[in-house]
């Protein structure tokens, strides 16, 4: 049945009405602010101190106190994230990202709308660029979307970092925690130490903080160590030490300035190799002590920003940043038993050892100013120009050998949104306009030799091609009575294509990259419809959603178990429930979230969509249950993921790669003791042996990448502010 006809059952036989924009955390409305009115919500994201029920997009908030309960469990942002969106794609549990979707496609990962992602060459490791210790929230605008610019395709997450300190004089927070696997394997256990200072002193104020976590080995449910991907990178076996820092001075009651350093490193501990599994009796890839060669797998990030903010600048509320980030990735090497690394000149084939690295350097700047228009304040105005630099390259740096050649983007983007109030709010009408005006800079290269070019890679004629469009959103809301809401809306998205993959692919003589469609940037839209109930104890959101793109990208594997991206039209489609009940018991809530999202990709160039999209590219279906306690000194939590099996059909299709599903439950316990709380945590409660979603439905040959999902891992934390 298509997904259209079943949203029009729902909307027909409920009286649910639809909103303009969610505010709570997807899969429960419990975890959001429940005593906050939305009014008094801002999401940076979204560029606009306009209430998210406002704003012409579909927007949830993860807080506070729902992260640290996620990170507890699970370990990471990204996890939480994972875990409580349902229709953002099972985590792969290792330090690659790669093939996590929101809503079928890249989300852009930001830390106060400072971008981590690295599309130029995209290495995957955006998820892991800060400690969630230092975040005070998460905001998910859903879908194709321009507001942050390039890398928006399936929506942003933004984390937003704790903020300023409130109280004279000191403050802060301190963290302990330990972790062990159910069986307590003595390898299996993790530690982390993490503290914050604040201070304030009337005008200035200054935040530090720290924190260092040591995690083991995973452990599966049967008691067997889960593989490890040396090649993309593990968070198991790892160290972790991530440090930042905020310092802001009040130049009046309505301005301040702020800088904001952050540094983040996550480095394998090189102390365990894989052992293969096998993929027809169902044997996982497992893990014994060893010594792979080469430096480990790593990631190490820096930003630094300094923003300027004005909320009554002339009347309206001016916003500026400037901002430095710089990330370096190494992925683990390997002597290549494929074509990729071999050099018959450096080494006699099959003996060549090595491994890449990405680095990466973006530098930008964003403006941005926000008021009613004079003598009509139900207008509302923004205007606004972002710049950004991006430089990246990928080396292989055990034979110091130019794998993706340097490459710099230059995007410049001035943009203008509005947003006018209609019959005392009955309707609201918004929109704008985003002009991308983007140039890639490439000289000339040679690609890499290898075994099919053992003379030496082909040269390619570099370029400076450019591109440039006006990216649309607008959208209607209709709030017939308070906490009723009905919308609908469009928005485009913008991105490049994984430049790096493409470019050290071409293997064609003579290629020109000023005329080379492949790097041309991907335009995506995203069209949805919902309704939204928030009265009195029921917070109810229904939302369907579709989105294409001409010349989508997808990753496509090869022979070798290499994935090579594809330039094809892309459709996907989506319906979101969700449902959270404040029940007669005080302080217990209830709640459901499902998504149901199927993808098309055009596989003969035919301009028709006739293949299902992957596991590697689109998520299951899920279910969310979850029920939370929250009173007096008592906190506690129960959720249970529920991944549905899936078939994936088309002309291009390969049944090993079908999802078999798997359910999963996690528990939360916390009670405070004096000035802290104590904290007791179950991922994976009644240890569940499943394989985890991304190994089961991609290189089906491949026993080296057959990953078992953790079984039951339990934390014990002490978490104290002062």
């Amino acid at each position: 049945m298509k997904i259209s006809h079943v949203l029009i059952g729902l909307l027909a036989t409920t009286a649910t009405p639809v909103a303009w924009a969610q505010t709570s955390a997807p899969n429960t409305a419990d975890i959001a602010e429940d005593q906050v009115d939305d009014d008094d919500i801002v999401v940076t994201a979204a560029r606009t101190i306009l209430p998210p029920t406002a704003l012409p997009l579909t927007i949830d908030i993860i807080d506070k106190e729902a992260l640290d309960q996620q990170i507890i469990l699970s370990g990471s942002v990204t996890d939480a994230v994972a875990t409580l969106t349902p229709s953002f794609s099972p985590t792969r549990g290792k330090l690659s990202g790669a093939g996590e979707t929101l809503r079928g496609r890249s989300p852009l990962y930001a830390i106060n709308g400072i971008p981590q992602s690295t599309p130029l060459r995209d290495g995957s490791r955006d998820g892991f660029t800060i400690d969630g210790f230092f975040v005070d929230r998460v905001e998910l605008i859903y879908g194709s979307n321009a507001l942050q610019g390039i890398g928006g395709t399936g929506g942003i997450v933004n984390q937003v970092t704790v903020g300023a300190p409130t109280q004279e004089g000191v403050s802060g927070r301190v963290l302990l925690q330990g972790t062990a696997d159910g069986d307590l394997h003595s390898d299996g256990f993790g530690a982390k130490a993490a503290g914050l200072v604040q201070y304030k002193a009337d005008r200035f104020d200054a935040t530090v903080g720290a924190s260092y976590e040591r995690r083991g080995v995973f452990y599966d449910a049967r008691g067997r160590r889960i593989g490890l991907n040396l090649t993309q990178g593990e968070t198991q076996t790892s160290d972790a030490l991530s440090l930042f820092g905020r310092f802001g001075y009040a130049l009046s009651s309505t301005a301040r300035i702020d800088l904001m350093a952050s540094r983040y490193e996550l480095k394998g501990d090189g102390e365990f190799v894989a052992v293969a599994g096998n993929r027809l009796t169902g044997l996982p890839t497992g893990a014994v002590r060893g010594n792979p060669p080469g430096d480990p797998a790593a990631n190490r990030t820096e930003s630094l920003a300094l923003s300027l903010t004005d909320t009554d600048l002339g009347g309206g509320n001016f916003v500026s940043q400037v901002f430095f980030n710089r990330t370096r990735d190494t992925f683990g090497g390997e002597i290549a038993p494929i074509a990729t690394f071999q050099d018959a000149r450096i080494a006699p084939v099959g003996t060549l050892f090595d491994q890449s690295q990405n680095r990466s350097r973006k530098l930008g700047g964003k403006v941005s100013y926000e008021r009613a228009v004079p003598g009509f304040e139900d207008l509302t105005a923004i205007i606004g120009f972002d710049a950004l630099y991006d430089r990246t390259e990928q080396r292989l740096i055990a034979t110091d050998r130019v794998w993706v050649p340097p490459t710099d983007f230059r995007s410049l983007a001035p943009f203008a949104q509005a947003n006018l109030k209609l019959f005392d709010g009955l309707f609201r009408v918004a929109g704008g306009a985003r002009w991308e005006n983007v140039e890639i800079k490439i000289d000339d290269y040679t690609t890499i030799a290898t075994t099919t070019t053992p003379r030496g890679g082909v040269l390619v004629n570099g370029g400076s091609p450019k591109f440039d469009d006006v990216l649309l959103n607008g959208g209607v809301i209709f709030e017939p009575a308070q906490g009723i809401r009905f919308y609908a809306s469009y928005a485009e998205g913008f991105t490049v294509p994984d430049v790096g993959r493409i470019t050290r692919a071409i293997s064609t003589p003579g290629v020109d990259l000023d005329n080379f469609l492949d790097i041309s940037p991907i335009i995506s839209n995203n069209r949805e419809i919902g309704a939204e109930v928030k009265r009195g104890p029921l917070d109810a959101t229904v939302t369907y959603f579709w989105s294409s793109s001409t010349r989508g990208q997808i990753l496509v594997a090869r022979p070798d178990g290499i994935f090579d991206v594809q330039r094809q039209r892309v459709e996907i489609e989506g319906l979101e429930l969700n449902l959270g009940v404040q029940m007669p018991i005080d302080g217990l809530r209830l709640s459901a979230g499902y998504a149901h999202i199927t993808g098309r990709t055009d596989t003969n160039a035919d301009d028709r969509v006739d293949t299902d999209l992957d596991g590697t590219n689109i998520s299951p279906d899920r279910l969310n249950l979850a029920a939370s306690f929250d009173r007096g000194r008592v906190s506690a939590r129960v959720q249970t993921q529920v991944y549905f099996s899936r078939t994936f059909e088309g002309l291009v299709r390969d049944p090993r790669n079908d999802f078999g599903g798997y359910t999963l439950t996690d528990a939360y316990l916390g009670y405070e003791v004096g000035p802290g709380r104590v904290i007791l945590s179950a991922q994976n409660i009644f240890n569940r042996q499943y394989i985890d979603y991304n190994s089961d439905v991609r290189l089906p040959t491949d026993n080296l990448a057959f990953f078992a999902g953790r079984g039951r891992t339990m934390t014990l934390a002490w978490d104290m502010r002062f």
